[in-house]
């Protein structure tokens, strides 16, 4: 029997070679929120800490004293709907952002699919997601919200997915620079506080006087998932445009994401 070892193409993702390796999503999965909750004293109940103390802290500045519109919901329902995805986000850019680096060991060692380490990282995020997304069921019924269930089992999950791509293809590609550039270690931080404030987290984007600033809100991808997400409970009409622009930037995140990935993951066991 002959064997052909040759490089793969750039171009594709390698879902064969993916599926091939699919055990390693869950270990590193499952080695990453060990890592993460190891040793703390309230374990998982951080990942629904977290959130529900930035809810409270925004309710009271932003609802209440400066008064915010929250599409006529409860402001702390508007925020948490809001601080979910962006908490799938953020963690998961960030700690995608640094996992090359984080596993420089073994990418030296042994080979596998060097997606499934970023991928795992985001899927982390989810898994805080998943526990988060009970406490924002019991806000729902403590503000006694209005809620049509066919609407939300359409868009809340639309909104989750294209937050996963977004993170994804943003996580991927600062992957790739930070294996090279350790400078980026410092810019992902500063990078997701800027963009929350670019994102429709804490405020609608009515509020917007200019049109020209909600265009500029929506190259964010970030923008379709949460107002995706949100109309699953506040019904309201969407922006097509401003969606389709949101929906445009998380796919071409994706796709440059990804190809960067590819194209320079032969050199990271050098670099790392």
């Amino acid at each position: 029997m002959e064997y052909e070892i040759k490089s793969q193409s750039k171009i594709t993702v390698g879902f064969a070679e993916l599926w091939q390796f699919r055990e390693l999503f869950y270990f590193f999965t499952w080695r990453d929120i060990k890592v993460k909750y190891k040793q703390t004293v309230l374990g998982f109940v951080w990942a629904i800490l977290q959130p529900f103390l930035m809810m409270l802290i925004f309710s009271v500045f932003f609802g209440k004293a400066l008064k915010v519109p929250s599409d006529n919901v409860p402001y702390p329902v508007f925020v948490f709907s809001g601080l979910l995805l962006w908490t799938v986000f953020s963690s998961g850019v960030s700690n995608a952002g640094n996992s090359m680096v984080s596993n420089a060991n073994i990418i030296k060692k042994i080979y596998f699919p060097r997606l499934i380490i970023p991928f795992s990282s985001i899927l982390v995020s989810l898994f805080d997601f998943l526990m988060a997304l009970v406490v924002f069921v019991g806000i729902l019924i403590y503000y006694q919200t209005n809620i049509d269930y066919t609407r939300m089992i359409i868009f809340l999950p639309c909104g989750l997915l294209i937050a996963i791509i977004s993170t994804f293809g943003i996580g991927t590609f600062l992957a790739a620079l930070n294996i090279k550039y350790r400078d980026f270690r410092y810019v992902i931080p500063f990078l997701i506080q800027v963009l929350m404030f670019l994102t429709p987290v804490i405020y609608p984007i009515s509020i917007l006087p200019k049109l020209w600033m909600k265009y500029i809100i929506a190259i964010n991808p970030m923008y379709a998932a949460i107002e995706l997400f949100r109309n699953g409970i506040i019904k309201k009409p969407l922006d097509l445009n401003l969606i389709l622009i949101s929906l445009f930037s998380a796919v071409l995140f994706l796709l440059i994401g990804v190809l960067y990935f590819r194209k320079t993951e032969a050199y990271f066991a050098d670099l790392a």
